[in-house]
């Protein structure tokens, strides 16, 4: 009896899912479209959804009714012409073999709000949430905050609904979005609908999509990095095809070796690394596919940003980053004129290295410069607590977020958005003369004189320099500098400066000027005038590219040095902080005949040298540092990978147990680093450069290491130096 119920069970079950087959799938829309939304004005109107495969959809709105038939894969798509800003309640009526009924909807200005933790930062941790919360009751304003979720392909669908922006609904939502929403809504007084799309510590590269690496030539390893996952794209096709064959040779051969019975049957060829999948949130384009993809082609007017903290330390790589995100969006929006306003980020004590976020600061002001309907809100007046990297005060970054959108978006010109920014620079006897733009008049916010403006000589060591305001112009000066040449002003991640323009906007970081990269190498040595300069670089925070594999030069002169090189010339300077400056400079026959290999030994040169070297001229103003012309006892250690200390070379009085001069180079990988010179006749480093990877904390130093720790080495292996330093200066020079 039970065997028979079962099968009655199984056979009704088949029944109704035959049945099920033939009945028609409900039109769905995506959860973007939704009661409570606000529709984009003034621009075509997207609309789109599933239903069944040649089913017809009608979508009525505003007096218009568009069709669309769903293609073979249940996939429509419709699209209402332009709308008017509309703050009376409509309803959107779509209809298929169901039919939805959308209510509440307005007409008005739609923004994307994205980024990292101080995006998502919620306003019922925002320092004004209690004065702000009895005026969040806005049926002109409606938020959609979308779920945090990843994925490795692009999805149609997310976790989020629309919301009327209210005392129930606002605690949570994103507090700078608000903020530029409100006002928003409140200069153009229409709707304003708010996409909160944000992720705390996530890094810039996920929410972009393909298209934008694409856009950019030096982000091409990406771009090739997400192709050859993309299963549509034609390098996944390739690597596939080859892969598919490879498996295939390999089964092949397996089986004729296992038919014959004497021979082993070897492993199988390696799966692609190319193919495997992201494995989180923070790779290329996982944020984009989850979080952005599933309201693609949405019409929306621009989008606000706040990110960068997990991309710190990338310096103008970062703007390459940002104008992929930003060309991307444009390109999957469809909207070329798309509006993107960004947070220059504040002030914080991110480690050691002091001027990191400086950089990351100048990359910002980058974009704004390069890429139209963009700018920057400069922030660095809302800071109460530099050790705090979410600043409280959410308010004014929102409000300035909007001063840009109005200005450059919605061309109302009267509104000043733009903070003070550097124009050009003069020089009066010992005072450089700043000019700035986007200013009628100049002043601080706290009466006092400017501050954090710092100038530089000839030696390129910055000082701090008495300001003084002259309308939309500051001079500057600094006791013990006669010649000054390059100007920096908060350029330093605790910077909170004054100085503003008569809007209240804050003027952000720049740096200005050019110090004649021979003007202190001209001064301390006469002698080296008819040597020409082929590479520059400051040893003392080395940037190197390309997994380590080449290093990054402020000047690179190799392609003009065509004639034959007679000798070769390595100038170093450092400033040690609060100490007399240092400087030697070495002359010799050139190392090799490839002008690449002798710069800083890096993979890429393919610079690798261990021998010994004979007329040498060493000048220094370093104590015991023998100078003069050499006949020999020299040698060079120019390597890119790890050394050990044995003294493999047999040098006399080189030691097997410290790092000095005939230390045992380790074949492999790029590793430590070493580009030393010594004398070793005379048991010195007459200087050392190693460790190029390790930026600000890597080694360098002139003579030999005079520490008397035990531990340390005369050629400064493991001293971590350049954390002494206050900047330096290593030029390669030629002597044709």
């Amino acid at each position: 009896m039970k065997q028979r119920s079962f099968w009655r069970v199984l056979a009704v079950w088949f029944l109704f899912v035959g049945f099920c087959s033939l009945v028609s799938a409900d039109v769905r829309l995506p959860e973007i479209f939704g009661s409570n939304m606000v529709l984009q004005r003034d621009l075509k109107v997207p609309v789109w959804g599933w239903a069944d495969a040649g089913e017809n959809v009608t979508v009525s709105f505003d007096g218009q009714t568009v069709s669309a038939t769903a293609d073979a894969s249940g996939k429509w798509k419709v699209e209402l012409s332009p709308l008017k800003a509309n703050a009376t309640p409509s309803v959107m009526t779509v209809k298929g073999t169901n039919e939805l009924k959308l209510e509440n909807i307005l007409v008005g200005e739609v923004w994307l709000c994205s980024g990292q933790s101080n995006m998502e930062w919620p306003m019922n941790r925002s320092a004004e949430y209690n004065d702000e919360l009895p005026k969040t009751n806005n049926a002109k304003i409606r938020l959609f905050h979308v779920a945090k979720a990843w994925d490795n392909s692009p999805k149609e669908s997310l976790s989020a609904a629309w919301k009327p922006c209210n005392q129930e609904n606002i605690p949570g939502f994103s507090a700078v979005g608000y903020y530029f929403g409100q006002k928003l809504s409140a200069d153009l007084d229409v709707p304003v609908g708010l996409i909160n799309s944000s992720w705390g510590g996530t890094r810039i590269e996920p929410w972009t999509p393909p298209a934008g690496f694409q856009s950019v030539p030096s982000l091409k390893n990406i771009a090739d990095e997400v192709a050859a996952k993309d299963p549509s794209s034609a390098a996944y096709k390739t690597i596939v095809a080859k892969t598919l064959k490879d498996y295939s040779d390999w089964v092949t051969k397996s089986q004729e070796d296992f038919n014959g019975g004497t021979k082993r049957i070897m492993p199988p060829p390696t799966f692609p690394p190319q193919l495997a999948l992201y494995t989180n949130q923070q790779q290329p384009t996982t944020l984009h596919n989850a979080m952005i993809n599933p309201f693609v082609p949405m019409a929306l007017r621009g989008a606000i940003w706040y990110q960068g903290e997990s991309n710190m330390g990338e310096g103008m790589l970062y703007a390459d980053k940002m104008e992929a995100l930003i060309k991307g969006w444009r390109t999957v929006f469809n909207n070329p004129d798309m509006g993107f306003y960004f947070v220059q980020l504040a002030p914080y004590i991110y480690g050691n290295d002091s001027t990191r976020l400086a950089y990351l600061w100048e990359a910002q002001a980058a974009v704004e410069k390069k890429l139209p309907k963009t700018g920057m809100a400069v922030i660095n007046d809302l800071v109460t607590n530099i050790r705090d990297i979410h600043p409280p005060r959410k308010k004014l970054v929102g409000e300035r977020l909007a001063l840009l959108a109005l200005n450059r978006t919605y061309n109302k010109t009267e509104v000043v958005c733009a903070s003070p920014e550097f124009d050009s620079l003069q020089t009066n006897g010992n005072t450089l003369v700043v000019k700035f733009k986007n200013a009628k008049s100049l002043k601080t916010r706290d009466g006092k004189a400017p501050d954090w403006f710092e100038i530089a000589g000839a030696d390129g060591m910055y000082k701090k320099a008495d300001a003084v305001i002259d309308g939309t112009t500051i001079e500057l000066t600094s006791a013990g500098i006669d010649e000054p040449y390059a100007v920096r002003f908060a350029w330093n991640q605790e910077a909170q400066p004054n100085v503003q323009n008569e809007a209240g906007l804050q003027l952000g970081a720049f740096r200005a000027g050019e110090i004649p990269e021979r003007a202190i190498l001209d001064k301390l040595v006469p002698s080296a005038k008819d040597y020409k300069l082929v590479y520059s670089l400051d040893p003392t925070n080395p940037q190197l590219t390309n997994n380590n594999t080449a290093i990054t030069y402020k000047t690179d002169k190799s392609r003009e040095i065509t004639g034959s090189v007679k000798r070769v010339g390595y100038f170093l300077y450092l400033k040690p902080k609060g100490g007399t400056p240092q400087f030697v400079f070495v002359t010799m026959p050139p190392l090799n005949k490839d002008i690449k290999k002798l710069g800083v030994p890096v993979k890429s040169s393919g610079a690798r040298f261990q021998k010994n070297v004979s007329d040498v001229t060493v000048e220094s103003n370093v104590a015991g540092v023998e100078t003069g012309k050499f006949g020999d006892g020299f040698n060079v250690e120019f390597w890119e990978v790890n050394y050990s200390h044995e003294n493999e070379s047999k040098i006399a009085g080189a030691s097997d147990t410290k790092f000095d001069f005939g230390d045992k180079l380790t074949e492999g990988q790029p590793g430590y680093g070493s580009m030393q010179i010594h004398n070793f006749a005379k048991k010195q480093t007459v200087f050392a450069f190693n460790n190029f990877s390790a930026g600000n904390t890597c080694d360098v130093g002139i003579g030999n290491n005079p520490s008397t720790e035990e531990k340390q080495n005369p050629d400064w292996t493991f001293s971590k130096s350049a954390g002494t330093l206050e900047g330096g200066q290593l030029l390669i020079l030629v002597l044709e």
